[in-house]
């Protein structure tokens, strides 16, 4: 856990949540799916001009209001007050009403038009016999309003069909404008310039996109529980505000750098200058970009003036970005550690050395007899496995923990900033691919038993952050490491499948088969990890 003397910003709390429902109103169409929107007042506190779907704030009234409405058995009490709130809300907002009589016949034109807008909902319905349909309506997501904005929900998208035989009618005080439109036109329209919309909104209509019918959203959310959850987090690129879903790549870098939410750290990827990610971490990337370096290695910049600096990955033998590891540490490195010997993560390590008064000792793994040739590295000295690497002044101490992860490399290490629940994970782990592992400097079972000591180091150090060697930081580390293992042995099934389909083929013949979800362009790098994969099968066949 980061401590929180190392986070850049004086933190501030979140404005607090409100709890409110709302509902996505579908219909079928010849053309596909078709969503009722709204355009909210342009003097709203909250969204002004965005076109939504109805819904607003829950009242005690709605769920006192629970034996009025009919329900599913496996629906909660919450699900329920959150549906009748998003059914009050449609009728308040649009005139649209989820209810029905008693001998079940949905309200008419004619039902709605004898209610009052303004007056109590559930009375004026209980009045008239009506009960709402409180069973008809699903939960899609659950949304909770980004830390940074001043006004704050934690809503659940909703889904419902539509009635047959009602026309919405905007209330024209809080909503304006009701337009049917296919969330693809929705999106497109957005693009242009001509239907705002805010994130929540976008990324809704962009996975409902992919549903068929009203029947099959219906259906994938009969479960009961939400298709996803997501409290977004905001950073700048390019100078402009850009809004990041938890599977988003930044989404973790984000997380780390401002906590509370505030929108103060730059997602650009640029080699100039070092980037702060704590007071003690800096990051700084060399101008490596490539299909196999992503935006370039990162170099990790550990400690503090008081305290000295520890480099880890100097990358490339590239002077320019040497010379800007030395500037940023003011030359006051005490150490160089490799994560491994590849060419993009440990050359530039002896330029480095050289440039300091003090000649800071290359820590790491010496390169194994069957590393590559370019990738020969023989340190100064050896690093030992659980070894504790430490920086300390008066006022600071950093720790990094040596943890042997073989499996990319035969000599790859990872480290953990023990104070601050950090691991710099090498290539071991990643950030929007998955590694190479290929043989014989790599092997899989190696890499997969690598993964274990990472998560058990995860639970030891308390580790929440993930420093990869290419791309943004990795929030949620154990459910990282979960991931990436479970796709590992996807793809290993996979690839047995593959093997057993065409038991005489090839190399070539199997990758098509097991790679079928990966652009051809890449197979020839696929082929790498595909031998990794066909030798940990056979060594497990053979040992069965």
């Amino acid at each position: 856990m980061v401590r929180p003397t190392q986070l850049l910003y004086p933190q501030r709390d979140p404005a607090p949540l409100r709890p409110a429902a709302t509902v996505l109103l579908l219909r079928d169409t010849p053309q596909g799916i078709e969503v009722l929107m709204t355009r909210r007042s342009m003097r709203a506190s909250f969204a002004p001009g965005a076109y939504v779907f109805p819904g607003g704030g829950i009242d005690a009234a709605d769920t006192a209001a629970h034996a009025q409405s009919t329900r599913r058995a496996s629906q909660s009490d919450l699900q329920l007050t959150q549906a009748i709130a998003a059914i009050r809300e449609s009728f308040e907002e649009l005139g649209v009403l989820l209810a029905r009589h008693a001998d079940g016949r949905h309200v008419s034109t004619e039902d709605i038009a004898a209610l009052d807008r303004q007056a109590p909902f559930a009375a004026q319905c209980q009045a008239r016999g009506l009960m709402l349909a409180g069973a008809d309506v699903f939960t899609l997501a659950h949304w909770v309003t980004d830390r940074d904005l001043p006004r704050r929900f934690d809503v659940p998208f909703l889904v419902a069909r539509m009635p047959e035989g009602q026309t919405p009618v905007a209330d024209e005080a809080e909503q304006f404008e009701p337009s049917w439109v296919r969330p693809l036109d929705a999106l497109a329209r957005h693009e242009a310039g001509t239907f705002f919309m805010i994130f929540p909104t976008l990324r809704t209509l962009e996975r409902l996109a992919k549903y068929a019918s009203v029947e099959a959203v219906l259906s994938a959310c009969a479960q009961e529980k939400p298709l996803w959850i997501s409290c977004p987090r905001a950073g700048l690129l390019g100078g402009q505000d850009a809004r990041y879903m938890e599977h988003d790549s930044p989404y973790g870098e984000l997380a780390l750098t401002s906590p509370d939410g505030q929108i103060v750290h730059s997602l650009d990827w640029q080699s100039e200058h070092p980037v702060a990610l704590l007071k003690n971490v800096m990051r700084l990337t060399a101008p490596n970009p490539g299909i196999m370096t992503g935006p370039g290695t990162n170099s990790y910049i550990v400690g503090t003036a008081d305290a000295g600096y520890i480099v880890i990955d100097p990358g490339p033998d590239d002077a320019a970005h040497i010379g800007r590891l030395f500037a940023a540490t003011g030359g006051r490195i005490e150490a160089i550690v490799c994560t491994h010997s590849h060419p993009d993560h440990s050359p530039g390590a002896k330029p480095l050395q050289a440039l300091c008064a003090q000649r800071p000792p290359v820590l790491g793994l010496p390169s194994a007899a069957t590393a590559r040739a370019d990738s020969h590295f023989m340190p100064d000295r050896t690093l030992l496995n659980n070894e504790l690497l430490t920086l300390a002044s008066i006022a600071h101490k950093h720790t990094l923990k040596v943890i042997f992860t073989p499996g990319h490399a035969a000599n790859h290490a990872c480290f953990v900033l023990v104070e601050d629940g950090l691991l710099f994970s090498g290539d071991h782990i990643l950030n929007g691919s998955t590694t190479i592992i290929s043989p014989p400097d790599g092997e899989m079972t190696a890499y997969l038993d690598s993964l274990d000591l990472l998560t058990r180091a995860c639970n030891e150090h308390q580790i929440d952050f993930i420093l990869p060697a290419h791309g943004h930081v990795l929030g949620e580390a154990p459910q990282a490491i979960a991931q990436l293992r479970a796709h590992r042995l996807k793809r290993e099934a996979k690839v047995a499948a593959a093997m057993q389909a065409r038991p005489d083929g090839t190399l070539q013949d199997w990758v098509a088969l097991a790679y079928d979800d990966t652009d051809p362009r890449l197979w020839p790098i696929a082929l790498r990890s595909l031998q990794a994969h066909v030798d940990r099968i056979d060594a497990l066949q053979r040992a069965a």
